[in-house]
């Protein structure tokens, strides 16, 4: 039987696997001369919210906050000076913007699970940023965080009943592993820098708040999935071969996501595909 383009574009698996990633794959090839090579992350992302959802912003809601706040946000990271006491800065913005992502859901609380949530919120998105930030110079170790990220939030939120949420974390991940494909096959690292960790870092940290507050992903998966960029601290030679460090991270990083998609399965149990 014959398949139309628009039903290969209207599979999930295209959406959020294989177009992010080609896109990723040819943005990240373009702009390496000009040392944007992260934008391609953000480049892959922006191709699958095309696809399923389109650019529209009105009414605002949370998931168009999450869009809205990764474009900004990468608007921003392209002409950023490493300033003294940038790190925090950001750390304290992305912790506000989480909070005003989620604050139309926050009201339908009491005030005291309110105050809860947004706090939780404001940590783990604050976190996230810091310890992705801290990576900046290290293309192999960001990409392997960024796609074990995009991947472990993806996939739990899919289960955790949210296919939009989960469409678009596994954009992240599949564009991140995008990234450390060509580092990998080269054997020479990429640039990174802020434009590919600031908004990875936001976007993944929004996806993992709103899954947990809209949808079914449990709380408990959000501090195993920090632990990703941290994971990606242990002590690897960057004197040893790229293919072989993105190996080891991947094994790491991935380990972890791993757990929390377990733990969301075992909340949840699996989606009606």
């Amino acid at each position: 039987m014959d398949i139309s383009i628009q039903q290969w574009l209207d599979h999930p698996a295209v959406q959020s696997g294989l177009m992010p990633f080609v896109v990723a794959l040819l943005v990240a090839k373009l702009l390496q001369g000009v040392r944007l090579s992260g934008l391609a992350i953000v480049a892959g992302f922006a191709t699958t919210v095309y696809i399923i959802s389109e650019f529209s912003f009105s009414p605002l809601t949370a998931n168009r906050k999450i869009i809205l706040l990764g474009i900004v946000s990468t608007l921003i990271a392209i002409p950023f000076i490493n300033l003294r006491g940038m790190r925090l800065m950001l750390t304290i913005a992305g912790s506000a913007a989480a909070v005003w992502t989620v604050q139309n859901i926050l009201k339908q609380q009491e005030l005291q699970i309110m105050l809860l949530w947004g706090a939780g919120c404001a940590v783990y998105v604050g976190w996230l940023i810091y310890w992705m930030d801290t990576l900046q110079q290290s293309p192999v170790r960001v990409a392997s965080a960024g796609m074990a990220l995009g991947f472990g939030t993806g996939l739990a939120t899919l289960i955790g009943a949210s296919a939009l949420l989960g469409q678009l974390g596994l954009a992240l991940g599949s564009a991140a592993s995008a990234y450390l494909v060509i580092m990998s096959l080269t054997n020479r690292p990429l640039p990174a820098g802020r434009s590919l960790t600031l908004p990875l870092s936001l976007i993944v940290g929004l996806l993992g708040c709103v899954g947990v507050l809209a949808a079914l992903l449990p709380w408990y998966c959000l501090p195993v999935l920090a632990l990703i960029p941290i994971i990606t601290k242990l002590p690897v030679s960057e004197k040893y071969a790229v293919w072989l460090q993105s190996t080891l991270f991947t094994v790491a990083t991935l380990s972890c996501a791993a757990v929390a998609v377990y733990l969301s399965w075992r909340a949840n149990g699996l989606p009606p595909f």
